[in-house]
């Protein structure tokens, strides 16, 4: 791979997560002007959001196994997709069936998008040498925080709701070369891809030099060179991302809600609540890339503490000032843990299973997303939401407790050995 890859990959994978960021952080601030052009209530809107997950799951394996095939590119026009489909979504939802439909439709381009770009991401850290993947998810909540301020803004000033996510959609647009640019691979590279090539030109399985190999050789990757990928390591990382998705959308969810209803906030104060969140989960991803890459276990179990804390804050505090402070403690901690779980379950993946890989992984976690708002309010229907609040820290708590063992139980003991899947 020459030395302008090896920059690009970073970038590109840089510049997919903007968008992506971007376009959520539109969609969490037109919610509600949508729902009122849908013409729904909180209990429709809330079924016709499943349609998002409907749609994601199964598009997520397919994602895979087309990056795997085609490489990094398909990012780039996934991304475009997106935004056009969000805009779509934006002018033609009028009831509660033409935006569920909508919305599966979204959720598979997003789903398809997330698997790419994550996969970019990976690729990227492991041709560079240095932490991409924390780093990435760095600049999606940055462009969460950017794009929902500027989506509220917008919305003041009277403009259509569909306006945001046309504005997404050209920025996708503009940017596609940049993120199409981490897609040019060398012929080792697509040799692994294709599975063909001479035995020189093969990559290995870790995406290192290739070795010759008598023909019909069985490998570590599959039979006669054949890419497999090991299902058990990769559900394992899975289902812990499973329980940190669980937290992070949890609090992302129900922060306005519980400072308003428990606490008694007015608008602008509750309103905060997501957007300290967002920028604290930011902050904190560009910090600790180079520590979560190298120290994932000891990353991993402190994450989760902390965030546990600060779960638990939330649930004692008896002004939404403090509150708040509850909430920033938790997105720091909840700030560290997908990333450094996709690190590791990248480490050692070769360049021909990659995204097969990213989609199991993150097909699995994004169960956890879509679980955890609905875990808050089957908790706080039996509990109230000071203890919905405590459930969640419970969730935390139940990573911390799993990281180490789980993590230890696939790299085995020794502290750098590698992954093989």
């Amino acid at each position: 791979m020459s030395g302008s890859e090896i920059v690009s990959g970073p970038r590109a994978a840089y510049a997919g997560f903007v968008v992506f960021g971007a376009f959520w952080g539109a969609w969490g601030a037109s919610v509600p002007a949508i729902r009122d052009q849908a013409g729904l209530d909180d209990g429709r809107l809330g079924l016709a959001l499943l349609f998002v997950g409907a749609g994601a799951l199964p598009a997520m394996p397919v994602a895979g196994v087309a990056v795997d095939r085609w490489g990094r590119g398909p990012a780039a026009l996934l991304l475009v997709l997106l935004g056009a489909v969000g805009t779509a979504v934006a002018l033609t939802a009028r009831d509660l069936w033409s935006l569920s439909a909508g919305l599966a439709l979204l959720g598979a381009a997003s789903g398809a998008a997330d698997v790419a770009i994550n996969a970019a991401a990976g690729a990227a850290e492991q041709a560079a040498g240095r932490p991409v993947i924390t780093r990435a998810h760095g600049f999606f909540s940055a462009s969460v925080v950017l794009a929902s301020l500027s989506t509220g803004l917008l919305a003041d000033a009277g403009a259509p709701a569909f306006l945001p996510f046309l504005l997404v959609t050209l920025v996708a647009a503009a940017l596609a070369p940049v993120v199409a640019a981490g897609g040019r691979a060398g012929a080792a590279d697509r040799a692994a891809r294709r599975g063909t090539g001479t035995p020189g030109e093969r990559a290995d399985g870790d995406g290192g030099p290739a070795r010759a190999r008598p023909a019909g050789e069985r490998t570590p990757e599959g039979r006669a060179g054949r890419p497999a990928v090991r299902l058990a390591p990769l559900l394992l990382f899975g289902g812990l991302g499973a329980l940190a998705f669980a937290t992070e959308n949890a609090h992302q969810s129900w922060g306005a809600v519980y400072l308003a209803d428990v606490l008694g906030a007015g608008p602008v104060l509750a309103a905060a609540a997501p957007a300290v969140f967002a920028a604290v989960v930011a902050v904190t991803r560009f910090s600790a890339g180079r520590s979560a890459s190298r120290r994932a276990a000891t990353v991993l179990v402190c994450g989760a503490v902390t965030a546990a804390a600060g779960s638990a804050a939330v649930a004692a505090a008896p002004s939404a000032p403090v509150a708040l402070a509850g909430l920033v403690l938790a997105a720091a901690g909840t700030a560290v843990l997908f990333p450094t779980l996709l690190a590791a379950a990248n480490d050692g993946v070769g360049h021909a299973v990659r995204g097969r890989a990213t989609s199991v992984v993150t097909s699995v976690a994004y169960l956890g997303f879509l679980a955890g708002p609905v875990y808050v309010g089957w908790w706080a229907d039996a509990t109230g939401l000071p203890g919905a609040m405590g459930a969640v820290a419970a969730l935390s708590l139940a990573l911390a407790l799993a990281a180490w063992p789980a993590l230890r139980a696939v790299r085995g003991p020794t502290r750098n050995k590698r992954c093989t899947f």
